[in-house]
């Protein structure tokens, strides 16, 4: 649900990289998703009083869009907020690299995002709404003053874009509006009654977040600066190409795209192209099928590195690090596959994505800088693509959200997440891997908010397996009192809690629970045996690794066995499902946007029928026994405890009709229970809805438990 990637057409802006040996200052655009700290309402948190409890925290994050200049005492960054009338925005900042104080580069409402240097380090470019009429443009804004001005005048959807190393082109991916939308938005009238139907011939319609997509595709272009003249490269009414990239010597744009006869049959047949800056005969760059994403081109102009898998199907393997010869003389090589490790960041936390950074070359392209994920944290490494050597940059406990590596200078600026902290962004010495913290935009949550201890156990799963848990004590902890406890399981499944700052759970902590989460099989971050485990077998180990670690804790001294409550969202949502269905242990749960039955998941969801790879490789109808004996509602016959119901009505990955037998059997079986809907919100309301939205999620959850553990 959270984390299985398989379109070809990516989020590009969570890629962040290195392309023009940009160095001093760093560069970063918030996601639009948090109030910022000046926004900031005291009585909203928990104060360093023990027994005082409050509403949700809204602390401040940085967005993963993040670039270095050529300016050797600064960077620049972003920073997210949201006014009180629930408007979101996000601004671009500038950051000293030396740990100086963070300067705002743009102002206002709008939503300043995807920024890029360009090579000179004299411009920026950003994508930004502030024209008002709902249409995001490309701007260029000179670093050292003058007002930003749009550089495009274009109908449709911008995505990633990257600068000429000469600095007079801009290459970018766009999406047209269709002819029937201008019109439509020209004509008032039109434009009140709005879509009068919609017609599709592609399996694959629709996608969370976005809505319904449109029958146009991503295409390559290229902007003159200067004159703003607007280049189309790329064309075709059946593949999208994404994620343009100069070649080293500047002569072509290298591309991803599925070129096969039907790319939403054949997800995993995505492949590398290259086309002549001023249009012309594709060039392709030869790699096996597979999923494949995060590109970079070498400074010598010799490789090509990707991040993705060989083959399709096998959908719980590791993402691997890749090479192949930018001319496409030779095969490409999997720099990783003898190691059990996924590249790339599968955490998962509430206050932004986690993803991947593209990898990033070193000066003299022979060492590659990656995300690893393991045993709840994301490290930066380096590999020398010779000896396949591995050292690792930026580990210990915590997750790198995203990077980006300056050759001039030799450092790397990440994303940070820690238990305490939502993001902040740091920078690393590559010589000696050295850190210096450059913002410290959540000052509050230590000076104000009084946060739990939590503490990181390892333990024995039920098939002699190890498995790690963390449990998070309320603040003013006193050990010789038992507390009422949540059991919080995380959604993916590939995916992985970890060492990263949950505002849900610190929420849920400072109301007087104890919150304790565990990774059982089925997600990422703990080798290959360990996400296979649940291979079309939904249900089973998943549910006796979850019931262990709920063992585990309930023999804890402090823990109040009369008083234990379970929650989850997505596939922890399933599992919240499946628990209810099979013990009646716990006294409450809540279940959001969660599945509970497979046969009619299948074709509902925007994952649509590659669900097969999950299940068998089989599609409902070929074997209904194996989607139904996974349902979770298949057993609701045996459901007593109290269950409250979430899920938001434009849930496109989850549609809201799973939630809805779910909420029909519980009352049928005169379970006590309740439904919360939340209208115009997607599957990702609790890390990107409306602010108001995400705090009565938060309220009726804390509601619910106090309703029946307190």
């Amino acid at each position: 649900m959270a984390n299985y990637h398989l379109s070809t057409q990516t989020d590009y802006d969570k890629y962040a990289r290195d392309g023009s040996n940009r160095s001093g200052v760093f560069l970063y655009h918030p996601q639009p998703n948090h109030k910022r700290e000046n926004d900031y309402d005291d009585n909203q948190a928990r104060q360093k009083t023990p027994g005082h409890g409050g509403g949700p925290l809204r602390p401040s994050t940085c967005g993963k869009s993040q670039h270095f200049s050529k300016w050797r005492n600064r960077r620049i960054f972003g920073s997210t907020g949201g006014q009180k009338n629930r408007k979101k925005y996000s601004n671009l900042w500038l950051a000293q690299t030396d740990g100086g104080e963070p300067l705002q580069f743009t102002h206002g409402d709008q939503s300043d995002t995807g920024p890029v240097w360009s090579h000179d380090s004299e411009r920026i470019a950003f994508r930004s709404d502030r024209t008002g009429d709902d249409q995001s443009q490309i701007f260029v804004v000179p670093v050292h003053g003058g007002e930003a001005r749009p550089v495009t005048e274009m109908k449709g959807d911008f995505g990633r874009m990257e600068w000429s190393r000469d600095g007079n082109r801009i290459a970018f991916e766009f999406r047209e509006k269709s002819k029937e939308e201008i019109e439509r938005e020209a004509d008032d009238q039109k434009k009140e009654l709005g879509i009068v139907h919609r017609r599709f011939t592609r399996i694959w319609y629709k996608a969370d977040g976005e809505g319904f997509i449109p029958s146009e595709r991503w295409h390559i272009w290229t902007l003159e600066v200067k004159s703003g003249k607007t280049t189309q490269l790329t064309f075709g009414e059946t593949h999208n190409e994404n994620n343009p990239m100069w070649s080293a010597d500047g002569s072509e744009i290298v591309f991803e795209s599925n070129r096969s006869n039907d790319p939403d049959q054949t997800p995993h047949a995505i492949g590398f192209y290259a086309i002549p800056i001023d249009g012309g005969e594709l060039r392709e760059i030869p790699v096996p099928a597979g999923e494949k994403y995060g590109h970079s081109v070498s400074p010598d102009g010799k490789w090509l590195s990707y991040v993705g898998r060989d083959g399709a199907g096998d959908w719980w393997r590791n993402d691997h690090l890749w090479v192949v010869p930018f001319d496409g003389s030779d095969d490409p090589k999997c720099l990783t596959e003898d190691e059990d490790v996924c590249v790339g960041d599968m955490s998962i936390g509430d206050s932004g994505e986690g993803g991947l950074s593209a990898p990033a070359w070193s000066h003299d392209s022979k060492t590659l800088y990656y995300q690893i994920s393991m045993h709840g944290n994301t490290h930066l490494v380096k590999l020398d693509i010779e000896s396949r050597h591995r050292t690792e940059v930026a580990g210990g406990e915590g997750v790198i959200l995203s990077f980006t590596v300056d050759t001039n200078t030799n450092r790397a600026a990440c994303l940070f997440s820690g238990r305490r902290d939502p993001g902040q962004i740091i920078s690393i010495d590559l010589s000696d891997f050295k850190r210096t913290q450059l913002t410290d935009l959540n000052a509050f949550l230590r000076d104000k908010v009084e946060m739990g201890e939590i503490e990181e156990v390892w333990f024995q799963g039920p098939d002699d397996n190890d498995l790690q848990g963390w449990i998070l004590k309320p603040p003013g902890f006193d050990s010789t009192k038992t507390y009422p406890s949540i059991l919080e399981i995380h959604g993916g499944p590939l995916a992985q809690y970890g060492n990263l700052l949950m505002h849900e759970f610190h929420y849920l902590s400072a109301q007087g629970y104890v919150v304790y989460f565990t990774n059982p099989r089925g997600g990422l971050g703990y080798g290959e045996s360990h996400s296979k485990a649940i291979d079309n077998n939904w249900g089973t180990v998943d549910y006796d690794d979850v019931i262990a670690w709920n063992d585990y804790v309930q023999n804890l001294p402090y823990i109040d066995t009369e008083r234990m409550g379970v929650t989850g969202g997505s596939y922890g949502g399933y599992m919240t499902n499946w628990i209810i269905g099979h013990t009646d242990r716990f006294k409450a749960a809540v279940t959001q946007r969660s599945v509970s039955n497979l046969v009619d998941f299948y074709g509902t969801t925007d994952g649509n029928w590659i669900w097969e790879e999950v299940f068998g490789g089989k599609a409902p109808w070929d074997d209904l026994e194996t989607y139904w004996r996974q349902s979770p509602i298949r057993y609701f016959g045996n459901v007593k405890t109290p269950t409250l119901v979430i899920h938001s009505e434009q849930d496109l990955r989850c549609s809201i009709t799973q939630s809805e037998q779910v909420f029909v059997a519980l009352k049928r079986q005169g379970v006590d229970s309740e439904f919360v809907m939340f209208p115009g919100e997607s599957h990702g309301l609790s890390r990107a809805g409306r602010t108001d939205r995400r705090i009565v999620r938060l309220n009726a959850i804390s509601e619910w438990f106090d309703r029946y553990l307190k």
